[in-house]
């Protein structure tokens, strides 16, 4: 994908979503990282059900604390691993507090630091919360990253640094979003809805009819 289909790919995302949002559920820094960590292996929609059970009773380091591992682990048991995501989530408080003053860290070595945070949990947050022109490459943006030609590489990291060089800089904020979105519903892994793309123009490799999709 050249530089004027690159252009254009961001562009028509852009017209038909202006602001896209993040569809995990959340309503402060702190949970969007609890929600995140949680997110791991997991779906937005079995993260969000556990999570409107957990917020309402506790959606801060202190309350997480007062809940207890055990009590936790009960609230967030229908996500997969949970008793693992229990535990890390539950010393990832602890460090907050200890650590941080209580307040969700800004630099990347800090949220790296914290127990089940890694590169990708980190981009999230560092680009949702704050705002700062990350990319959080999941499954999704790495398919649709090397199917399209859009930014190839051989793993998560090399996506990554190839989306960050050829993102136009007027799209880097919000295409973490666009890609992930189009990647969970349109250009999805086993048979991409290429006769829905609004993109397919700009795409290396569109699929030429549905039959051809599926085979």
């Amino acid at each position: 994908m050249n530089k004027t289909a690159i252009e254009g790919f961001f562009a028509t995302l852009k017209a038909a979503n202006p602001s896209p949002q993040t569809e995990l559920e959340y309503a402060s820094v702190f949970e969007l990282l609890a929600a995140v960590l949680l997110s791991a292996q997991a779906t937005d929609v079995g993260v969000n059900k556990a999570t409107r059970r957990l917020f309402p009773v506790a959606n801060t380091p202190a309350k997480i604390l007062a809940l207890g591992e055990d009590g936790l682990a009960d609230y967030i048991k229908t996500i997969g691993l949970y008793r693992t995501k229990a535990k890390n989530l539950y010393r990832t408080c602890q460090i907050i507090l200890e650590q941080h003053g209580g307040q969700v860290p800004r630099s990347r070595e800090a949220l790296e630091a914290l127990p089940g945070v890694g590169r990708k949990t980190a981009n999230v947050v560092l680009n949702v919360a704050f705002g700062e022109p990350t990319m959080a490459v999941d499954t999704h943006i790495f398919r649709v990253g090397n199917r399209t030609g859009l930014a190839p590489g051989k793993n998560v990291l090399e996506v990554e640094q190839a989306l960050l060089r050829r993102v136009p800089p007027d799209y880097l904020v919000d295409a973490h979003h666009w890609l992930i979105l189009h990647g969970r519903y349109i250009c999805q892994a086993r048979r991409p809805l290429c006769e829905r793309c609004q993109v397919r123009a700009f795409c290396d490799n569109p699929a030429p009819t549905m039959a051809g999709n599926a085979s």
